[in-house]
């Protein structure tokens, strides 16, 4: 017939795929899409974990939009109705760290030089820049969402809904404000909650291991030996803890004897005598010399030894050196035990006036002189570098150091066992999602909601300094009912710092005026509270979980979620869980799938220091966005995937190039061909075992793909369709080669264009969900070249049935 145009065998996917792309926008594709079941009584739920939109997008953000493509296409053909909303996250300190990178800044004292709200109005327009990107870089992706209504983070609507759950939560009791030793970035200024550094918050880093002695008053000649690989921390020494239980041992070298911990002898240097063992208890109560008494800081202080059962004998000495003033575990022991706390440092890790010579010094420099000042007081018993896991601030990767602060936190126990409730009501996949969600809310703490910062959420709570009371305001419309002052100078700017500090309201304690805090919240509430603030019907446009909750329940809670497990069951799932537990008291999702990591081809994390880390459209443009989605959805969600270049290459010869091979024999030989398609198709001729053999396999396929996509298993559902691909070019073709060109049977001659005709038309709609591009390639020359009444695009296209005629399971096996 000659209607199918030339097809070259030694194609460029990605230049085909750009070519798509445009043939897409031309024919506005993608509107009809998304209105093609704007009228289905069918609903599909998806709920998108927001994109951070503050660089561009990597190889490894492709996993997680892959599945989410996927499933929605493929629900499309399935006929649901959706909302196709994608999320933007752009709000926190990922964005400040960027834009002071920008502006060459080096501290918060820079920022508040700057102005604060020509910095919030930066921050802002690096998330919109940001957010265009990502859009365009998605759509390379083949990922098809309502790109003109997505809901960004930063958005009054959800600043807004987190003050509704935060008076929620002041309601109950649940908000205070807490005195406590915490995680401290000081180039950010900022404290660092404990799910930040639990996911994301250590490096390998190599420190200063040092063996001090503590000199014990009572006993001459005598020193408890103590290891720390934080130097700093001894300027604000007040006690050593040993565990009760563990033997100890005292030792001589020389003319000098120390304790320590029996296991621990090997960190001794040289040749020793044990002179006496003991239980850890007889050394509880002894008093000893600290290292820095002759700081200011340490007047006063009586330095002992305390028990503590969580020291261990597996490194260091089994003495440990205790500072209530810089780590968290010591500002307990001081609670329990009465201790001094020292506070060394302040908000930029600098030490504070008491400390001598080190005062005004950033604690990055003291470790030198610190070593050397107890090297020459006879202190010093050795030093040794040592390499271990250690925090870092996950923004900026500055080392966290611990200082004692006032934050504020969300109480998690009177909602923990509700929420572990709400949680096992959830499917997790993989299914150890569950055990792991169990076990991060059955140990987390309260969690710390304030920041120190610029660019956030303007935590609603006011605090009266006079006597002590603080409140929560839950909405707009109650802040301006409270406000006495300010509220002119706020009116028609976004709840943000600064301009939401000028509002003052009246204590209801004492009647006198009262400001906002200054700090911002914690991004994960911005994140947690999307299910309540982002169902925003578009015909009226309110917030329908406030305003009108008929259209909310239409759509809440969501059917599905996906994002990356490692760090996620801590983050955006939890915040999820708090949100929907204190609101509503059940699941915000109905299902989620969590997936692993992207490694590079050796299995290594990707890091760009490292230089193997793969930007997503140099990706794209070297193997085309098809063949890492193919990648992808056939991977194990629960296990790393090691991608790059050669596993990519591997999947375009294996699979993508012989599918495309097949497609381009038959147009080559079908070209030739005087048949007329659309009687063949409405008239098939007889067919040979062949034939039927493969088509048996095509319906066997078609209901796999449908039966595991409905399961959420990609890899259930696209590894089959491999072999299958495998099984039409390796064993139909080519045993029906010369069916199409030398057959002196036209009858079997129109079998053999009919059923491969009816195998490439239904692969290309079964797979569009999974690869948009080639199947709308393959899908525009076969099937609109023959079949008039086809719709415009493989993705208007419905799901294909499976054929239950054409199965033969009997057929089957034998051929195999």
């Amino acid at each position: 017939m000659g209607q199918f145009r030339p097809v070259l065998t030694k194609v460029e996917f990605p230049a085909l795929e750009r070519e798509i792309l445009e043939w897409w926008r031309d024919r506005g594709i993608l509107a009809r899409y998304l209105r093609r079941n704007e009228t289905s009584p069918q609903r599909f739920a998806f709920l998108d974990g927001p994109i951070t939109a503050n660089n561009p997008m990597g190889i490894h953000h492709a996993w997680g939009r892959t599945y989410k493509d996927l499933f929605q296409r493929y629900r499309t053909m399935r006929g649901f109705r959706q909302r196709y909303q994608n999320g933007f996250d752009g709000q926190g300190l990922w964005v400040e760290v960027e834009v002071e990178r920008e502006l060459g800044f080096k501290s918060k004292r820079d920022i508040e030089g700057y102005g604060i709200a020509p910095f919030v109005e930066r921050c802002r327009a690096r998330v919109l820049r940001f957010a265009d990107l990502i859009s365009q870089q998605s759509l390379r992706l083949g990922y098809w969402m309502d790109w003109d209504h997505s809901y960004h983070t930063m958005s009054d609507d959800n600043n807004y809904m987190i003050w509704h759950v935060l008076k929620r939560c002041w309601e109950r009791g649940m908000i205070y404000k807490g005195h406590d030793s915490m995680p401290w970035c000081p180039r950010c200024g900022t404290g660092i909650s404990e799910h930040e550094i639990v996911t994301e918050g250590y490096r390998e880093l190599t420190h200063p291991g040092l063996v001090v002695r503590f000199p014990l008053i009572e006993e001459p000649g005598r020193s408890l030996l103590i290891w720390t690989t934080t130097p700093w921390t001894l300027t604000s020494n007040v006690a050593a803890a040993v565990h009760p239980d563990l033997t100890y041992v005292r030792v001589r070298q020389s003319e000098e004897e120390f304790y320590l911990c029996e296991p621990t002898l090997g960190i001794l240097v040289g040749r020793y005598t044990v002179l006496d063992t003991l239980p850890g208890a007889a050394l509880v109560g002894r008093r000893y010399q600290g290292p820095f008494d002759d700081l200011p800081a340490q007047e006063g202080v009586d330095h002992r030894v305390i028990p503590w059962k969580d020291v261990s004998a597996e490194e260091g000495t089994g003495i440990v050196h205790i500072a209530p003033g810089a780590g968290a575990e010591d500002f307990a022991l001081g609670k329990a035990f009465g201790l001094a706390v020292l506070a060394p440092l302040d908000e930029f890790g600098v030490f504070v006036a008491g400390y001598g010579e080190f005062e005004g010094r950033s604690v990055a420099e003291v470790a030198g002189p610190i070593e050397a000042r107890l090297r020459e007081k006879g202190l010093l018993y050795k030093s040794e570098p040592y390499t271990h896991r250690y925090p870092v601030c996950w923004r900026c990767d500055s080392e966290l150091v611990f200082r004692v602060v006032d934050e504020w936190f969300i109480a998690m126990d009177p909602i923990r066992q509700a929420m572990m409730d709400v949680t096992r009501q959830i499917r997790w996949i993989p299914e150890f999602g569950l055990d792991r969600e169990l076990d991060w809310l059955r140990n987390m703490h309260a969690w710390m909601i304030s920041k120190k910062r610029y660019w956030g959420l303007a935590l609603p709570i006011y605090e009266c300094q006079e006597c002590g009371q603080f409140e929560v305001i839950g909405s707009k419309e109650e802040l301006r009912e409270r406000a006495t002052s300010g509220w002119e100078e706020f009116e028609g700017h976004s709840p943000h710092r600064p301009w939401i500090d000028a509002v003052k309201i009246r204590c209801t304690g004492c009647g006198a005026t009262v400001s906002r805090i200054p700090d911002v919240g914690n991004p994960w509430l911005d994140a947690g509270i999307v299910p309540f603030s982002t169902l925003v019907d578009r015909a009226t446009g309110k917030i329908s979980y406030l305003d009108d909750r008929r259209y909310w329940r239409e759509w809440f809670p969501a059917h599905f979620i996906t994002e990356a497990f490692p760090g996620q069951y801590r983050n955006w799932f939890y915040s999820l869980l708090v949100m929907s537990t204190v609101l509503e008291n059940r699941p915000p999702f109905e299902v989620c799938l969590g997936h692993a990591m992207i490694r590079d081809e050796q299995g290594r994390e990707m890091h760009k220091s490292w230089g193997n880390a793969i930007e997503f459209e140099e990706g794209a443009d070297r193997i085309g966005a098809d063949v890492a989605r193919w990648m992808f959805a056939t991977q194990n969600p629960a296990a790393n995937i090691n991608f790059g270049y050669g596993p990519a290459d591997d999947t375009r010869r294996r699979v993508i190039l012989p599918w495309w091979n097949v497609y381009a024999f038959f147009v080559t030989y079908a070209s030739l061909e005087r048949l007329d398609f659309a009687a063949l198709l409405g008239s098939p001729p007889p067919l040979r075992l062949l034939d039927r053999w493969i088509l048996s396999r095509l319906a066997g396929l078609a209901a796999t793909l449908r039966d595991r996509l409905d399961d959420y298993d990609s890899a259930g559902a696209v590894r089959p369709a491999e072999t299958f691909i495998e099984d039409l070019s390796t064993w139909y073709v080519r045993r029906s080669r010369r069916r199409f060109w030398k057959s002196e049977d036209d009858a079997d001659k129109r079998a053999a264009y009919f059923t491969l005709y009816t195998v490439l038309r239904t692969l290309v709609v079964a797979l569009a969900p999974v690869v948009p591009f080639v199947t709308e390639a393959i899908y525009q020359n076969l099937v609109r070249s023959v079949e008039s009444d086809a719709p415009e695009s493989v993705h208007l296209c419905d799901f294909p049935e499976p054929q239950a005629a054409w199965r033969d399971p009997a057929l089957e096996a034998l051929m195999g």
